[in-house]
């Protein structure tokens, strides 16, 4: 499959990626998970909001706003705040996110090698870090998902979009069983 670009014809990335566990070496490059007050690296990160406007809600997402493949769900857009961190919280099913490092620029096929698909269980909380790139949570087995979440108030001031399709480059999240390692 290929997509034409300036006159030339590109060929389509298509990747498929399962999810992994969501840990901190591996969530690292993307941001922090939350520790218990107890811990003694507890408040060596700290949330960010350049325009100080930190706000908590709840959102959801809907399966349904994604296009969905044979065994997952397809990954064709990215978003980022590049003036705050967010901190998310699925409160009732498993999701998936994908995420991407914020210096990541899309500019090539190879990029899409940096995306990355994280399993998510209900009050299992995360911060990104200011700029990184995600997609979701989308919900796993069910229609809808309710997230806790703390972004700027203006985020859709701050919401940068890099549409993968138009790139020629699409990710298949393949689900299946949760992964192991929680």
């Amino acid at each position: 499959m290929g997509r034409r670009h300036e006159g030339v014809a590109v060929s389509e990335v298509r990747r498929r990626i399962g999810p992994e566990p969501l840990v901190e070496g591996s969530w690292a490059p993307f941001g922090w998970l939350p520790l218990a007050d107890t811990d003694p690296r507890d408040g060596e990160q700290s949330l960010s909001f350049e325009w100080g406007d930190p706000h908590v809600n709840i959102i959801g997402h809907a399966r349904s706003e994604v296009p969905a493949t044979d065994d997952g769900l397809r990954c064709e857009m990215l978003y980022r705040h590049a003036t705050h961190t967010q901190t998310i919280m699925s409160l009732d099913v498993d999701a998936v996110i994908a995420v991407a490092p914020a210096d990541v620029t899309f500019g090539g096929p190879g990029d899409v090698e940096s995306i990355h698909v994280f399993w998510l269980h209900p009050l299992e909380p995360f911060v990104l870090h200011r700029g990184t790139w995600h997609w979701g949570p989308f919900p796993v087995g069910t229609p809808w998902v309710r997230l806790f979440n703390v972004q700027g108030l203006r985020y859709a001031e701050d919401n940068d979009m890099v549409d993968l399709r138009s790139r020629a480059m699409t990710v298949d999240v393949v689900l299946g069983e949760a992964p192991s390692g929680r």
